[in-house]
C-alpha cells in the first residue's frame, strides 16, 4: 500500500472497502477509538457540517460534490480548522468513485502521475471515475500543478484541492480557471461552542462520562479562535487530564492545566474587548510600544480575529499618526494584507512589526482634523457651485457653456503651481489643514504657507522670490541661508494672514 506523511493512499486491487459507518474510506487511515478527537467526531454526513450554510444551500457546489452528482473539480480555500479535510472524507465516502488522498507536503510529480495514469486506465476499462484529493495544494510548485492541468482539463480526475492560502496567488492561474473555488470561512464562536458540547455528549466522543464547566468551556472556544480542531484537541486534553485527576468534571483550571495557557479576561463581544481594543489604541498613540504590544498579544493570545486588529492598526495610521510619518500607513496596510496572506500564527510576527512602527513613528492627528472641519463645513451647508474653470470640459457642448474657460495648467508653470481658484467662492481661503511640525510633516508645514500664497494670488515674500519659492514649493531646502531665512520669514507671515 503507497503511504505518505499524512494519508493512505489508495487500497490495493481487489481489496474490500471498509464497512460503511467504520469511519474508514479508501485514501484515508479507518478510525477506531484510539484515534484522536477531533479525527473520531468528523461529521459522517454533509448534515452534519457546521459553519459553512453560505456553501449547503440545496443545489450548492459543495452539496454536488459530495453527493457525487457533478464530477466539477474544486478548490477548497479556508483557514485550519474550517472543515476542509472534513469534506475531503465526505466525498471519499461516496461509494460510486475512486479516492485518492495525498499530501503536497510529501507528494512529487511521479505521485501526481501514477495517480493520473491508473485512473486513465481504469476509465478505459470501465471503472469508477477517480477523485484525487491534495491537501496544501500551495504547497505544489508550478510545475507539479502544471502536471495535474491535462487531467483536470478532460476529468480523468476530479481534483478536490484543500488551501489556507489564498488561491490567486498561490494556485496557477490554468489550475484554477479549471475548478470550482469555494471559500470556507473560520467557525464563529457559536459553531466551535456547538461542537464542542456535541463531542461531550456523543459516544464518538467522550461519551458524556464528563462534564464541561462553562468557564472552561469558554476558555476552549476562546483558544480556538476558529479553528475546531484545535479546541477538540483541547478539550481531549483536558478530559484526559480530569480523568487522570479522578474528577468528572473539566473545569478552568483543569482546561488551562491540560493546554498550558491562561485564559485570558478578554470577551470579543462584551467591555473587555472594547476596553483593550482602546488600550491598544490609545498606547500606540501615548508612543509606548511595549504597552502596545502586550495589549497586542493580549488579543492575540485571546482569540481575537486578527483582520479586526489589522483594520484598527491601518486606521490609526491615518487618524495619528498621519503626515508626520506617511509611511505608516503603507507598513499598516502591508500587515493587513499578511494577514490574510499568511494568516496567524505567523502572521503575529508582521502585525507586531507595524504596532512597533506605528507607536515608534512620529505622530499628527493634521488629517484628522482636516477632513472634520471640511465635512463639518459640506453638512453646515457651506460650498457653492464648482469653479468654471475646473469643470469638466470633455464632452460636447462643454466649451459652450464656459467649462474649463480659464484653467490654468500647474505644469506650464516653473514652480508647478499657479494662482488659481479651487474651493467654491464661500470658502475660498479657507485653511482645514494644519500641519504640524513633527516628523516629515515638519517640511510640509515650510512650504504649505507659500503655495497657499502663490494659489491665492497673496504677495511672496521679496527677497529672491523664485528661488526661494520654487525651492519651498518643491519641498527642497534653499542652499543659500539668506534664502531659507526668507522663505522662513515668507511662511511665518502667510500662516498669519491665512488665519485672519
Amino acid at each position: 500500500m503507497e503511504s505518505d506523511a499524512l494519508f493512505t493512499l489508495g487500497e490495493p486491487a481487489g481489496a474490500p472497502s471498509a464497512p460503511a459507518g467504520s469511519g474508514g474510506v479508501d485514501g484515508f487511515t479507518t478510525v477506531r477509538e484510539d484515534s484522536p478527537l477531533p479525527v473520531r467526531m468528523r461529521p459522517a454526513s454533509i448534515d452534519e457540517l457546521v459553519g459553512q450554510d453560505h456553501l449547503l444551500a440545496p443545489g450548492a457546489p459543495l452539496r454536488q460534490l459530495v453527493g457525487g452528482a457533478a464530477p466539477m473539480s474544486v478548490i477548497l480555500w479556508g483557514p485550519p480548522g474550517s472543515g476542509k479535510t472534513t469534506i475531503a472524507h465526505l466525498v471519499a465516502r461516496a461509494t460510486d468513485r475512486r479516492f485518492v488522498a495525498m499530501s503536497a507536503l510529501s507528494a512529487g510529480v511521479k505521485d501526481v502521475r501514477a495517480v493520473i495514469d491508473t485512473a486513465r486506465r481504469q476509465r478505459r476499462a470501465g471503472g469508477p471515475p477517480t477523485v484525487l484529493f491534495i491537501d496544501e495544494v500551495h504547497r505544489f510548485s508550478k510545475t507539479q500543478q502544471d502536471s495535474l492541468l491535462a487531467a483536470v482539463e478532460d476529468r480523468t480526475v476530479t481534483l478536490l484541492a484543500a488551501t489556507t492560502e489564498n488561491p490567486y496567488f498561490s494556485v496557477i492561474s490554468p489550475l484554477l480557471s479549471r475548478c470550482v473555488l469555494l471559500t470556507l470561512q473560520p467557525l464563529d464562536d457559536d459553531a466551535v461552542r456547538g461542537l464542542l458540547r456535541r463531542a461531550v455528549a456523543d459516544e464518538r466522543g467522550l461519551g458524556g462520562a464528563l462534564t464541561l464547566a462553562a468557564d472552561a468551556e469558554d476558555h476552549l472556544v476562546r483558544l480556538a479562535g476558529g479553528d475546531v480542531r484545535k479546541a477538540l484537541t483541547a478539550l481531549e486534553a483536558a478530559a484526559a487530564t480530569a480523568t487522570a485527576l479522578g474528577t468528572g468534571r473539566i473545569d478552568l483550571a483543569t482546561a488551562e492545566q491540560a493546554v498550558d495557557v491562561a485564559a485570558v479576561r478578554y470577551d470579543r463581544d462584551g467591555d473587555a474587548h472594547y476596553d483593550v481594543t482602546s488600550a491598544f489604541i490609545k498606547s500606540m498613540r501615548g508612543s509606548d510600544v511595549d504597552a502596545a504590544l502586550h495589549w497586542l498579544a493580549r488579543m492575540l493570545v485571546a482569540g481575537e480575529d486578527a483582520r479586526f486588529i489589522a483594520r484598527r492598526m491601518v486606521i490609526f495610521a491615518s487618524e495619528d499618526v498621519g503626515m508626520a510619518d506617511p509611511t505608516a500607513l503603507t507598513v499598516a496596510t502591508a500587515a493587513a494584507h499578511a494577514v490574510e496572506y499568511v494568516g496567524l500564527p505567523e502572521a503575529q510576527l508582521n502585525l507586531a512589526q507595524a504596532v512597533i512602527h506605528l507607536a515608534t513613528a512620529p505622530k499628527s492627528n493634521s488629517a484628522t482634523t482636516a477632513i472634520a472641519a471640511a465635512m463639518a463645513d459640506v453638512r453646515a451647508g457651506r460650498g457653492g457651485p464648482v469653479p468654471r474653470g475646473l469643470r469638466d470640459a470633455h464632452y460636447s457642448g462643454a466649451r459652450g457653456l464656459g467649462h474649463g474657460a480659464g484653467y490654468r495648467y500647474p505644469h506650464d508653470d516653473h514652480r508647478g503651481v499657479v494662482t488659481q481658484q479651487y474651493a467654491p467662492g464661500d470658502l475660498v481661503g479657507t485653511d482645514y489643514y494644519q500641519p504640524s511640525g513633527h516628523g516629515a510633516e515638519r517640511a510640509v508645514a515650510g512650504r504649505l504657507p507659500l503655495l497657499r500664497r502663490i494659489v491665492r494670488g497673496l504677495p511672496v515674500p521679496a527677497t529672491r522670490p523664485e528661488t526661494a519659492a520654487s525651492a519651498a514649493v518643491n519641498g527642497r531646502h534653499p542652499s543659500d541661508p539668506e534664502q531659507v531665512s526668507a522663505a522662513n520669514e515668507g511662511g511665518s507671515d502667510a500662516v498669519g494672514e491665512g488665519q485672519q
